[in-house]
């Protein structure tokens, strides 16, 4: 990854990280899902975009599934406490911070993983 890509690849995965983050907080169980779906899948279409790619947002939204149910599956513990920290007075907070990691680190995933695509 070049220096430009890495830069722009900041950009991308920290916005869509601090607006999921934000869409996070209402304290409405599975709603949080939606957010990082609909997140991921425009964060993969412009993280593609870095790397020369032009993806449909159908593809993009496989891609960002994909790489959540990686993340998830090597987080699971944060995943669980992120939909039962709703349930709590000030959860919401919580799961914020918490899913706005989980876009974080989905997102270096997907931009590795384009990277790496890029590089054959």
């Amino acid at each position: 990854m070049t220096e430009d890509q890495e830069i722009k690849c900041h950009a991308i995965i920290h916005t869509a990280a601090v607006a999921d983050g934000i869409s996070n907080t209402v304290p409405i169980p599975g709603l949080g899902l939606a957010a990082d779906i609909i997140a991921m899948t425009a964060m993969t279409m412009s993280l593609a975009a870095v790397f020369g790619e032009d993806i449909p947002e159908t593809v993009a939204k496989g891609i960002a599934v994909t790489a959540l149910k990686r993340t998830v599956l090597k987080q699971p513990l944060k995943t669980i406490s992120k939909e039962l920290a709703k349930l709590i007075p000030f959860g919401s907070m919580v799961v914020g911070v918490v899913g706005a990691g989980i876009i974080e680190a989905t997102g270096w995933s997907i931009a590795n993983q384009f990277d790496q695509e890029s590089a054959l």
